[in-house]
């Protein structure tokens, strides 16, 4: 089963998507994407940590989110991810231009193929005004295809505003 939730800033996405795995009452493999590249990032980072309970296990993986994937689901096992933004974000802004078309079409691939509980939190972009700058621009239309494209391959797709989700695809339960 795998479900997609999205959501924007501080929405409760991450709240949800860990209320789901531990409500599965499998194992936990927490995959996190984001890097400590300052002292923000690290303390928000830190409070990810402190949140989740000890006896899940942590994958730190920003780029080869595909292969981990591969590596961690299972029949049993809860894999969650957080968050995909901004794995998109670590590598859109890669040296190697090529390497985000791959990993990206990597995990499309490889997701209609796991098994166990796989969720994917993201952040929705697309709700704002456009933004300024051609990165920004391209971070928005490559968030949008994403999710557009792992929506199709998950049975459940989740929306949350304001700590409340909204079923878009599949259902809570």
């Amino acid at each position: 089963m795998r479900t997609l939730i999205l959501g924007g800033a501080r929405s409760g996405k991450s709240a949800l998507a860990e209320r789901l795995a531990t409500g599965f009452g499998h194992e936990v493999v927490y995959i996190a994407t984001a890097q400590a590249r300052d002292a923000e990032m690290a303390a928000r980072i830190e409070h990810h940590r402190a949140r989740r309970p000890g006896h899940w296990q942590s994958v730190e993986e920003p780029f080869a989110l595909a292969a981990t994937l591969k590596a961690q689901a299972r029949p049993g096992r809860c894999v969650l991810v957080d968050c995909l933004t901004l794995w998109l974000s670590n590598l859109l802004g890669d040296e190697d231009p090529s390497r985000f078309e791959a990993e990206r079409d990597a995990l499309i691939d490889v997701l209609p193929t796991l098994t166990g509980q796989v969720l994917l939190v993201s952040n929705e972009v697309g709700l704002g005004v456009v933004p300024l700058g051609e990165l920004t621009r391209r971070f928005v239309d490559e968030a949008g295809r994403l999710h557009q494209a792992l929506a199709g391959s998950c049975e459940t797709v989740l929306f949350v505003a304001a700590g409340l989700p909204l079923a878009l695809k599949g259902s809570l339960a």
